[in-house]
């Protein structure tokens, strides 16, 4: 068999051979900032106490990762599959939940472990809060975790500078995975739903933003309300515009699909244990190279490694879309910001809401003239939409119909689980009556002269339900 027809059918086994198990499983991961509320940096020496503390408390958690410094940055429950580790940077704390049937389970676990860690680092004066950008970002020090994975890649960000041959506008935030913070699901979804659960949710990426925004560059950039999309599109990330952002194709069918993974590019594999960098490259295009030239860490420095490319380096495969399809036969759902804490499920509870009503949803957005229509496509249409202010070609309350009847409709797929879930989901309406989203309000609230100290306090409360 030739190489290429080995890496298709790695490709397939690897993306879409998973998904045709049937399971119904839900996994919610989230990621917070912390904040020092003296102004300083996060004091990392307080981060390992709270680590530590916190595995004290439930002893289930296992360490499940060690820093080059000793130190934990992941804890896992084996019974539960829950994580609590650091993404990026000790800036960010994340709660990476193990996969249930329903949400409240996932809600009281989350609930329980979040009181417990904002209590341990308020005796420190410091505190979490639910925000996409970390607002005290500039006190902090932008040190990558010192691990494989995070050197590996705030290396690959920092590269940016050597893609001469490109045209393509950087953004200057090589550092922005330290401070920003997404609330990401993971869905099962079968074979059979697997495009057409793609194409659906794709065209509703531009609602999403209207009602998940919540990634204000506060200081810098107080216009967009979701600039996360900006972090992510204008780095190393996005050499290749198939790695990040939406899809603006139709899949056809599976092979369509299939193609479409075959186009995306790759930046980095290991090799005994030890991560390599190389400047991003297409799958195909790298596997046609006898050998790939590219860097190692080794001993605090790094130096010129070359590398014959071999099949298992698929695994290292790491596309940053909007909806990702992953080796464990889920599609994962990365578009959407942290939210203010107490709304946490809201996310997740939209997408498992939507999950088996994509053919009401296609009939919903085939008939809208809303937003359609008007020759924008979804990822132009989510680029104008995390802008504060709506284009004037959009009728507002138009919108807020459109909106509504989306929403709606994830509350009846939630109310035919018959659990009670369509309860996360209530913030979502105030959000429409008011046409606003969290990054919306928080951007009116300092324009309207509220303490940022305030609003950090207010989206960090985790609320009853």
């Amino acid at each position: 068999m030739k190489t290429e027809d080995l890496v298709k059918y790695k490709l397939y086994n690897e993306f879409i051979k998973p998904t045709t198990q049937k399971k119904n499983y839900i996994g919610v991961e989230i990621e917070i900032p912390i904040i020092n509320l003296d102004k300083k940096a996060v004091n990392f020496d307080v981060v390992h106490k709270v680590t530590d503390k916190f595995q004290n408390e439930y002893p289930d958690f296992k360490t499940d990762g060690i820093d080059f410094d000793g130190n934990v940055f992941s804890l896992k429950n084996s019974k539960t599959d829950d994580i609590l580790c650091y993404d990026c940077s000790y800036n960010n704390i994340e709660f990476a939940m193990g996969k249930e049937k329903d949400l409240f389970s996932i809600n009281e676990r989350f609930s329980e472990f979040y009181n417990f860690v904002k209590k341990s680092f308020q005796e420190y004066n410091h505190t979490l809060t639910g925000m996409g950008i970390n607002p005290y970002r500039k006190y902090n020090l932008n040190q990558p975790i010192p691990s494989e994975r995070y050197l590996m890649l705030y290396h690959h960000l920092k590269s940016y500078k050597n893609y001469k041959n490109i045209r393509m506008q950087f953004h200057e935030y090589p550092e922005y995975g330290m401070f920003s913070s997404a609330s990401q699901v993971q869905l099962d979804v079968h074979k059979d739903n697997l495009v057409k659960t793609i194409n659906v949710f794709s065209k509703i990426e531009p609602i999403k933003a209207l009602l998940f925004s919540n990634s204000v560059l506060f200081g810098e950039d107080n216009t967009l309300t979701c600039f996360r999309d900006i972090l992510w599109e204008y780095s190393t990330h996005g050499v290749n515009p198939h790695n990040i952002g939406g899809y603006d194709v139709d899949f056809k069918d599976l092979d369509d699909l299939q193609a479409y993974l075959e186009s995306l590019n790759i930046y980095c594999v290991m090799r005994d244990g030890a991560y390599i960098n190389f400047p991003s490259i297409n799958l195909l295009d790298y596997y046609s190279r006898e050998f790939v030239s590219g860097e190692i860490y080794c001993k605090g420095k790094y130096r010129k490694i070359d590398i014959r490319p071999c099949l298992e380096d698929i695994n290292y495969l790491r596309p940053f879309k909007f909806i990702n399809l992953t080796f464990r036969g889920t599609i994962e759902f990365r578009s959407i910001c942290t939210q203010p804490i107490r709304d946490s499920m809201c996310v997740a509870a939209f997408h498992l809401g939507l999950k088996d009503k994509l053919d009401e949803m296609d009939e919903i957005i085939k008939n809208d003239d809303v937003i359609y229509h008007k020759g924008y496509t979804a990822s132009e249409l989510r680029k104008l939409f995390i802008q504060r202010d709506i284009p004037s070609f959009i009728d507002k309350n138009d919108l807020c119909r459109l909106t509504r009847e989306i929403v709606d409709l994830a509350s009846d797929g939630l109310k035919e689980r018959g659990i009670g879930e369509e309860i996360f989901l209530k913030t979502l309406y105030g959000r429409i009556k008011n046409h606003t989203n969290p990054g919306k309000s928080f951007i009116n609230s300092i324009n309207n002269g509220v303490r940022l100290e305030k609003i950090i306090e207010d989206y960090g409360k985790l609320e009853a339900l």
